[in-house]
């Protein structure tokens, strides 16, 4: 009997063990999938953001010969009319425009300068999204010159459904031998009509890496990017963001083409890999060996 009672209390004790141990590994495997899960949803969100603000990055450092007949952005040999409604390669040549650009002050070579891109109550741009409101830089200097900034703030801005706040930073570092440029983007938040929300900030290197023989013809342009961030959204999930491989922008085409970059949400990584340097709008997200999602870009 006593023997017994030493094999009773003994199993008794294992199959505790091999309870707790069971319940412990189930509990691992399930937080491990929900990270997994807020992971892509952090990615989603991340990519949405780097969208609504490459698309500010575009619309102002297109500002060409609207801005009275200055080239304040970097991309103004196509200029924002080209860029938006379509047309020719210097802009729009008639009357019928869905947004509006002011200069104050209008003088050329007065700075600094703020000009707005009023869109109204509605602008359809060629790329088949439709922008409200309005986007307010300053121009410290024409951004070719080194040393001059672009700061933008938005007036009741809106990408589709998208309200797009916070401030928007651009500033020339370039040398005489690259062309660079850093962006920030501080307290970013976008909010769309069904309370849904994601607040965004990043610092961004950007450099040119092609087309930097032809300032006036933007189509050959190719950008290096450099840099990382935070990101919160309105589901309470939060995460950092940083690029492990530059990211490589074609000025003719609307999403990042090649590079990796890392979404860090607790303890579990993703790399999301924009692909081979063809423009498509598609990237394969990797969360801990698991096989790569294949991710939509915005």
């Amino acid at each position: 009997m006593k023997t017994s009672s030493i094999l009773t209390k003994g199993t008794l004790a294992f199959l505790l063990l091999g309870a707790l141990t069971f319940t412990a590994c189930k509990k691992e495997a399930s937080q491990s999938k929900e990270d997994e899960l807020n992971t892509v949803e952090s990615t989603e969100s991340n990519n949405e953001a780097e969208a609504a603000y490459d698309d500010v990055f575009n619309n102002t450092m297109g500002i060409g010969a609207e801005a009275n007949g200055e080239s304040l952005g970097i991309t103004a040999g196509v200029g924002i009319f080209g860029r938006i409604e379509g047309g020719d390669i210097t802009g729009r040549v008639d009357s019928i425009r869905c947004f509006t650009i002011t200069v104050s002050p209008n003088t050329p070579g007065v700075f600094p300068k703020t000009v707005t891109i009023n869109f109204g109550d509605g602008c359809l741009g060629r790329d088949g999204k439709v922008r409200k409101g309005k986007i307010i830089t300053v121009f410290t200097g024409p951004m070719g010159i080194p040393g001059s900034k672009a700061t933008t703030t938005f007036e009741n801005h809106k990408i589709d459904s998208v309200k797009v706040q916070g401030k928007h930073e651009v500033t020339n570092n370039s040398t005489s031998n690259n062309r660079i440029f850093t962006t920030k983007v501080i307290e970013g938040k976008l909010t769309w009509d069904s309370g849904r929300w994601v607040a965004w900030n990043s610092v961004r290197t950007v450099a040119q890496i092609e087309g930097n023989g032809t300032p006036f013809w933007p189509l050959d342009d190719i950008f290096s990017i450099t840099g990382g961030g935070r990101g919160e959204n309105s589901r309470g999930k939060t995460w950092g963001h940083e690029v492990i491989e530059p990211l490589f922008k074609k000025f003719t085409c609307r999403w990042i083409s090649k590079g990796k970059m890392r979404i860090k949400y607790n303890n579990t990584s993703g790399i999301l890999d924009f692909g081979d340097g063809r423009c498509d709008n598609k990237a394969e997200l990797s969360i801990n060996g698991n096989p790569p999602r294949i991710i939509t870009l915005p």
